[in-house]
């Protein structure tokens, strides 16, 4: 095998060394942009989060007013309020009076 000259193993260094630093830096290009993605998503999961918390606690305020509707409507007060004004019943000795209908 021929001795290569000192110079030309330089130039081929250099050379290596340049693609290796091309390779490097379009790995760092590429996980930089993945990482920007990431951190999107993220931050677009973080407020989806949030508005589900939002909207959770909605859905628990209205169960429980719904829980307290279903309870007063197995009142005796309910029915009573429902027969008059749906059925128009009174209780014994009440009158109702009822405006004049002028034309």
């Amino acid at each position: 095998m021929a001795k290569i000259p000192a110079y030309k193993k330089k130039k081929q260094n250099k050379f290596g060394c340049f693609c290796i630093a091309v390779v490097v830096g379009m790995l760092l290009a590429v996980v930089s942009i993945d990482g920007m993605r990431l951190q999107n998503k993220y931050n677009t999961y973080l407020a989806r989060e949030e508005e589900l918390k939002r909207a959770i606690e909605f859905e628990e305020k209205r169960t429980s007013e719904l829980q307290e509707y279903e309870k007063y409507t197995k009142t005796k007060k309910f029915a009573e309020e429902m027969a008059e004004s749906k059925l128009g019943l009174v209780h014994d000795g009440e009158v109702i009076f009822k405006p004049d209908e002028e034309k």
